[in-house]
Formats: structure tokens, sequence, C-alpha cells
């Protein structure tokens, strides 16, 4: 967990130096005038933050405690191959079919549907979305799609095109392969209820491609490990509180 304090620091400073050399604050006289520069640098500063928490924060993170109970982990994956035609289209089937809830979402049956297509039909060179985060251990393949904590409706389609190509893509290389292709949501927005992106329910098998806050890093990491990235990232913000303060200070 030292990795992961350093990390997060690291990235908090670099932050600061973008936003000094290359960042030009966007002139908003109506919101200067009312909140003060400091604070709605403060702001700026948040959004272009939030922006790429998934990228600079998420994934390495995630990669830390991956490494514990994979023998492999890696961010940023390219696994783009060739994936036979009739699998494609197998794809194109049990999307347009759950698009009109003729079928409802079952990982398992879908995953054998595309592994019986898999030799049949000619190969075809396919371009993928990169993998934010792939861990394997021997034939268990694990492939994680970082996402916002409040994905918009119109892009579950595509999540789930998504998650049924990589798995194409991995029985295509290992027809063996025990692949979990999953969308991770890091935390819970609606807390303390329960994640209620309903919404997903008629697109993604939510017992087997949805992972969302403890049950995401507690399964990266091992039990508890939600609640102690928590804490690192209060001690970060307890260590560094003089060193933002001052920061900001500069816009007054």
């Amino acid at each position: 967990m030292n990795h992961v304090k350093k990390l997060l620091k690291s990235v908090i400073r670099e932050k600061f130096h973008n936003y000094q050399t290359t960042k030009e604050p966007a002139f908003m006289p109506f919101h200067t005038a009312l909140l003060g520069r400091d604070r709605l640098a403060l702001y700026q500063f948040i959004h272009s933050l939030n922006t790429n928490f998934g990228t600079t924060i998420f994934e390495p993170v995630g990669v830390e405690l991956a490494k514990s109970r994979f023998t492999y982990v890696e961010r940023q994956t390219d696994i783009s191959c060739e994936i036979s035609e009739e699998a494609l289209k197998e794809i194109d089937v049990i999307i347009d079919s759950l698009t009109i809830a003729k079928i409802k979402p079952n990982k398992r049956d879908e995953l054998e549907r595309i592994r019986n297509k898999i030799s049949q039909g000619q190969p075809r060179k396919v371009k993928l979305t990169k993998v934010d985060l792939y861990c394997q251990n021997g034939d268990e393949i694990y492939l994680f799609d970082i996402k916002t904590a409040k994905p918009n409706k119109g892009s579950f389609l595509e999540f789930k095109r998504t998650l049924l190509k990589w798995s194409a893509a991995i029985l295509s290389q290992n027809p063996k392969a025990n692949i979990h292709t999953l969308i991770a949501i890091p935390y819970n927005p609606y807390y303390p209820k329960p994640y209620s992106r309903w919404t997903m329910a008629g697109m993604l098998d939510l017992q087997n491609e949805l992972m969302v806050a403890e049950e995401l890093w507690d399964f990266l990491g091992g039990d508890g490990s939600y609640q102690k990235l928590l804490n690192i990232f209060e001690e970060v913000g307890v260590e560094m509180r003089k060193e933002i303060d001052n920061f900001f200070s500069q816009f007054n």
C-alpha cells in the first residue's frame, strides 16, 4: 500500500505542475466575482483531475493491488487480433436480441455461443478497445473496463459489445480460457444505498459483468482492500493539506 500512497502524491504534484505550466484557467468573470479566484481555481483543478482519474489513479492502483493475487497484471492492454466472421456475427445476434429484450443477459450462455463459433468462418482482423486492467492466472483471465460512476444510459450497448468482443479475442487465442470480462465502477455514488444504475440490467449480466466499489477493490487486492484504499486517500489528503492550501493561496 506504500506504493499507492507514493502514486497518489506524485499524481497530485504533477497535476499542480501541469496546472501552472500548461493550463490557462478559463475566464469566468461572474463565477470569479461570486466565488473568488482561489475557489474557482480549486473547482477547475478538481474538474481536470476528475476527467482522467481512471487512467492516472484507478488503473495504476488496480495494478498494484492485483499483483498480490495474479501472476500477470497489465494496464492499457491491446488484445486486437483475428476473430472469425461467424463469431462476430454471433455477437451481433446476441446484441440485437438483448436490444429488443428477446433474451436476458446470461454471460455463461453468451460465452458458449461465441466459443462454438470461434473456429467457423474466415478470420477477420479486428481493432478492439484497449483493456484498462488485464489480470491472469494461467487460463483464468479477467479483463476490466473501468468506467465513471454514472455512465450514460446510451453507452450500455457499446459496453456490452466491447465485453463480448474481448471474450471472442481471448477465446480465439486460447479456446480453453476461462474468460471474465467486466465493467468496473470504482465507487458507488448512491452510497449507502445499493448501486442503482438499474438500466444496465437489460444489457449486462449484473452478477458476472459488473463490479462496483468494495466488490471491485476487494476482488483485486483481497478482503479489506477497499477500506484500506479509502484510509490511504485520507492520509494523503492530511499529509498534503498544507501543500494543497499553499498552492491555491496563490490565486487569492
